[in-house]
């Protein structure tokens, strides 16, 4: 079935809470095991049938964010998610308080029982209006940066198009897009500030409703943090501080010399090498046929995989006016099978969008055994795992994408899993500051931002643009607006990738992608530590081994020479 054939229908919710009540009634008063057992796989069905429904409209609208049907279903979605989510509640509530819950356990994952107490926790009558007010104003953002068209050399272009011309090796063409760029922000500065502001209140309203502290202890139930909590994290955040950020100072020294510039600007910061950074050597399709060959190569699990996300049309992948921002995967449940979405532009990013994408892609794939519909994907702490390792284990067949280039392509690819660890560190800091101060003002919040920038990013000189120097960067980061305290997990994951990168490139361990594979299969049957243990990978809080990899990478950066990489 292609991805156009799918067909979409907006359910009569008013008919399906009768039918997932009698059904979820016959789960909790079955007579016997047998007999519950079959009602939970039957509420499965039902849920997965919603999923889906759910998820074909939020894909087909960000394709599109003109199309007025899809406009009007997404709409409606923002309304009524909260209330589809209410009724799935009492199917958690029966699960959790069933007779045979011991027997249960033993055939359902107990990450279904886990998922069942956060649901229950994160939700109630009190805070559905809330939660659609919260829809609404995420989808004003979305729409918002979908929005932009500037002119840049005679032509309109979205942001994403204008990014593929921030490593232009000239500067005044870096200096100007940048300038452009940030333009479309300080045109619309109160808009976002103002959106943001009506998201912290009502994500704290919604916290207090619900008898948590604050939105921080709220956010970090919502993602599911079932193996760590935020002491940890803090800890996490303090190491890659104080000793991530002083190899990625040396790593910007290196970059500035290369570039030959007498200070970095923040406009110099996309541009690795002098000449340009590698690109593509070829345009999306050829690129996906690539992509295919490497498949192929890698795995009979992921050639098959991939053959069918190109025969069933899953992917779309060029930027252009009206369409969302960013990249995703999504599991279209009943199809069992994952949709790409991204924003190539011709830059170096293509590669890696596609090659982390197709990550997320594979594993849920490989996990469309699991019926039950919250766990297909893990929670995004181990989602990331899959997405980021992808990146590294296809380094080998770079060469199909960047020819004589790959090698620098390599080059900037480890320096930038390096650099971001600090910026993915700063979202959350500057997140749990905001959320633990309600009050503030957007300029307070934009202090606060431009303070924990200098600390964990100190290489960002904004001297050529006041609207950044004021602390506004965040407004691009679609995280922050639309699923607050996800960010982080990009960061523990990068840190489990990096592992895969040291086995399969510098160790040669043949175990390796076997490994991957594994942690594909679970799906979301394991918390995330659990998941580290089965990859055989040391856990991101342990300070002491997280310190020995970073150095890895940072000593097999230093010793390629300049010379190579000019």
């Amino acid at each position: 079935m292609l991805f156009s054939d799918i067909i979409y229908q907006r359910p009569d919710l008013e008919t399906y809470e009768t039918r997932f009540q009698q059904t979820n009634q016959q789960f909790a008063t079955a007579p016997d095991y047998p007999t519950a057992k079959a009602a939970l796989e039957r509420l499965n069905q039902m849920r997965a049938n919603m999923a889906k429904n759910m998820k074909l409209a939020y894909i087909r609208h960000s394709i599109n964010t003109k199309d007025p049907f899809y406009l009007q279903e997404n709409d409606f979605w923002d309304q009524h998610e909260p209330l589809v989510d209410q009724i799935h509640n009492q199917f958690y509530q029966s699960l959790l308080d069933s007779s045979f819950r011991l027997q249960l356990e033993q055939d359902f994952p107990k990450t279904l029982f886990l998922f069942a107490a956060d649901q229950l926790r994160l939700l109630s009558p009190d805070v559905i209006a809330l939660k659609q007010q919260e829809n609404e104003l995420v989808s004003h953002y979305t729409q918002l940066i979908a929005s932009a068209e500037l002119e840049f050399q005679g032509k309109k272009r979205t942001l994403a198009e204008l990014a593929g011309f921030f490593s232009d090796p000239d500067r005044k063409i870096r200096k100007e897009v940048h300038k452009l760029y940030e333009s479309f922000f300080a045109a619309n500065e109160e808009k976002f500030d103002t959106l943001y502001d009506q998201l912290i209140k009502l994500r704290h309203q919604q916290a207090l409703k619900l008898g948590f502290n604050n939105y921080v202890e709220y956010g970090d139930r919502l993602m599911n943090r079932w193996s760590y909590d935020r002491q940890q994290l803090k800890a996490y955040r303090e190491f890659i501080a104080e000793e991530v950020v002083p190899i990625n100072q040396v790593l910007y020294q290196r970059q500035q010399q290369r570039l030959g510039v007498e200070e970095l600007q923040h406009y110099d910061l996309p541009l690795v090498f002098p000449q340009g950074n590698p690109r593509p050597q070829a345009d999306a399709e050829t690129l996906v046929r690539s992509a295919q060959s490497m498949y192929h190569e890698l795995s009979s699990e992921t050639g098959t995989f991939f053959d069918q996300m190109i025969d069933q049309e899953l992917m779309d992948l060029l930027s252009r006016p009206g369409k969302q921002s960013g990249g995703y995967c999504e599991f279209i449940d009943e199809v069992e099978m994952p949709f790409i979405f991204a924003n190539f532009n011709g830059a170096l990013d293509d590669v890696d969008v596609l090659t982390h994408e197709t990550g997320h892609a594979f594993q849920s794939y490989s996990s469309r055994w699991i019926k039950e519909p919250e766990l297909i994907f893990p929670t995004s702490d181990t989602a990331e795992i899959h997405s980021m390792s992808m990146e590294f284990l296809t380094w080998p067949w770079m060469e199909h994408f960047f020819g004589t280039k790959s090698e620098q392509y390599k080059f900037a690819h480890l320096s930038s899993a390096l650099q971001f660890l600090p910026y993915g560190a700063l979202v959350d800091h500057f997140q749990e500051e905001v959320y633990l101060h309600p009050e503030w003002s957007p300029t307070q919040r934009k202090n606060c931002w431009r303070e924990l920038e200098q600390r964990y990013c100190p290489e960002r000189n904004y001297q050529d643009s006041a609207i950044l120097e004021r602390g506004t960067y965040w407004y691009r980061q679609g995280h922050i607006f639309e699923v607050p305290f996800y960010y982080i997990d990009y960061t523990l994951a990068q840190v489990c990738a990096l592992q895969f990168w040291q086995r399969s490139i510098v160790e040669k361990d043949p175990t390796t992608w076997q490994d991957y594979l594994t942690i594909c299969q679970i799906g979301g049957n394991q918390t995330f530590l659990e998941t580290v243990a089965s990859a055989h990978l040391a856990s991101p809080f342990d300070r002491l081994k997280m310190s020995a990899l970073i150095q890895s990478a940072a000593h097999y950066l230093a010793e390629i020479p300049e010379t190579s990489l000019r």
